[in-house]
């Protein structure tokens, strides 16, 4: 008998933060969770457990019966997205759309069936510093971004990599506007840049254009050259995926309602670096822990944005999250520090190469 346990649908569950937070809610016997996704590779130690259901699915068929699955459970945990940035400027139609018309659909699902909705959005929302846009140096006047009380600056329309960003940040103002009108109860997460195993593939490995960490990753392993777009000098503040699943898991659990109607920044401020000395720091920490001898040696270049990611993209010089929300309604603290995240992720994707090669 399961009708003691919390049924839980996770929606995106195959993707990287998808699959780390199907696996933590499996280790919990109090959970059953039908997760859906289009693709199984990354799900594959966990399809074999009895509090699993899964369901290959693409949320834009119209003919699948997600009502049904949004009614017969209790929590919608929706992580469907479009999250690269070459895809905002290669296919920004399809990025709006899946990003918000798909997922208000979902979200109208939810208030139908007075359903809580947990809403994966992205720090992105925030869009470009106000230091940024006055021309001052982002490093002498830093702006953590708060999630009640932040401005949201995007960049001019001819831009377009900022759909992401305006899809994403307008689904949140429906779902808060569904909150008081109709009584919809969500939470928002706003993630901030978390890597770890399993985070996307290496482009040498598989075609396409993940995110910087693989692109570093691959130069390392493949000697492909690390490419820092326009000179590597905005930053980031870099989350291990396993403190973002502890959070994620708190907000599910959510203690005395504390995160009803709540956007949450997820991030580590303390593990800020710029993507340049990312760079430098991922070849140090690879050739003191895990080089061979026939391992490459990539040179570290500079390209421009428009020729890595092509005309129209545009970015944001610092990404500092407010966790003081967090960290007073949940108690959560991050555990990992830099050198521990990029080390950790890292040891995942040498493992996995050497294993494949030799």
């Amino acid at each position: 008998m399961n009708s003691d346990k919390t049924k839980i649908l996770l929606l995106g569950a195959g993707g990287f933060i998808g699959t780390n937070l199907t696996e933590q809610l499996l280790k919990n016997e109090k959970y059953k969770v039908t997760a859906i996704d289009i693709n199984t590779e990354k799900l594959e130690g966990s399809l074999q457990n009895k509090n699993l259901i899964f369901k290959e699915y693409d949320i834009r068929d119209s003919n699948y019966p997600i009502e049904e699955l949004i009614k017969n459970n209790e929590i919608v945990v929706d992580l469907i997205a479009m999250a690269n940035p070459s895809l905002y400027v290669s296919n920004p139609i399809d990025v709006f759309n899946l990003n918000f018309t798909e997922n208000l659909r979902i979200a109208e699902l939810c208030l139908k069936y007075n359903k809580r909705i947990i809403q994966f959005s992205t720090c992105e929302v925030y869009g470009k510093t106000v230091a940024s846009v006055l021309k001052e140096d982002p490093i002498k006047r830093p702006f953590p971004f708060n999630e009640d009380t932040s401005p949201m600056i995007m960049g001019p329309i001819k831009n377009h990599r900022w759909i992401y960003a305006c899809a994403k940040q307008l689904l949140e103002r429906v779902l808060h506007a569904y909150g008081i009108e109709k009584g919809l109860n969500y939470t928002i997460i706003r993630p901030f840049n978390f890597i770890g195993p399993r985070i996307d593939f290496l482009p040498s490995e598989k075609s396409g254009n993940p995110r910087v960490f693989s692109h570093f990753m691959n130069g390392l392993l493949y000697g492909t050259p690390i490419r820092l777009v326009d000179g590597g000098l905005n930053y980031r503040a870099y989350t291990y995926i396993d403190d973002a699943i502890d959070c994620i898991i708190r907000i599910i659990e959510n203690p005395d309602g504390v995160c009803d109607r709540e956007i949450f920044n997820i991030g580590t401020p303390e593990n800020e670096i710029s993507i340049k000395d990312l760079a430098t720091l991922m070849k140090e920490i690879f050739n003191q822990n895990f080089r061979q001898n026939l391992d490459p040696d990539p040179k570290i270049i500079s390209v421009s944005s428009e020729e890595f990611y092509g005309k129209g993209y545009e970015d944001c010089d610092r990404r500092i999250p407010d966790v003081t929300k967090a960290r007073t309604k949940l108690n959560w603290y991050s555990k990992h520090n830099i050198e521990s995240v990029v080390f950790n992720t890292m040891e995942y994707f040498v493992n996995k190469h050497r294993a494949k090669y030799n």
